[in-house]
């Protein structure tokens, strides 16, 4: 059961390493994606072409964009991604986490969830 957990694992940080990190979209879809795909961000549809132009967009306005993971937890079905998405050099970034549910080593689900990083914290410990 664990070899299949990590091997989940795997495919979340491939795709979005591939997506995001190599701005291939289309690509990551095409190789990741199972045969629907149901999303829960209310800024985007269900399906891989609204992924796709989801995706696109977020390159074509930050083309230095990156996503960083920090931790993976793979439990059943689901993996949560905790990560820092950067836009541009020099940018605090984004907190995100995101879950996927996958079949068969496909991803059929996702929701997230998304804080910007503050300038200053009441506490000394970082969002990562």
């Amino acid at each position: 059961m664990s070899e299949q957990l990590e091997a989940n694992k795997g495919i979340v940080r491939d795709f979005y390493n591939l997506a995001v990190n190599g701005q291939q979209p289309e690509a990551a879809v095409a190789q990741y994606l199972g045969p629907t795909y149901r999303q829960h961000n209310p800024s985007a549809a269900d399906g891989p072409e609204p992924l796709i132009a989801f995706m696109r967009d977020l390159i074509t306005r930050y083309p230095m964009v990156h996503i960083d993971c920090k931790r993976q937890v793979a439990e059943g079905d689901l993996v949560v991604i905790h990560s820092q998405l950067i836009r541009e050099p020099g940018d605090r970034g984004t907190a995100v986490v995101d879950i996927f549910r996958l079949e068969h080593g496909k991803l059929v689900e996702h929701w997230d969830v998304m804080q910007e990083v503050p300038a200053s914290s009441a506490n000394d410990n970082t969002m990562f």
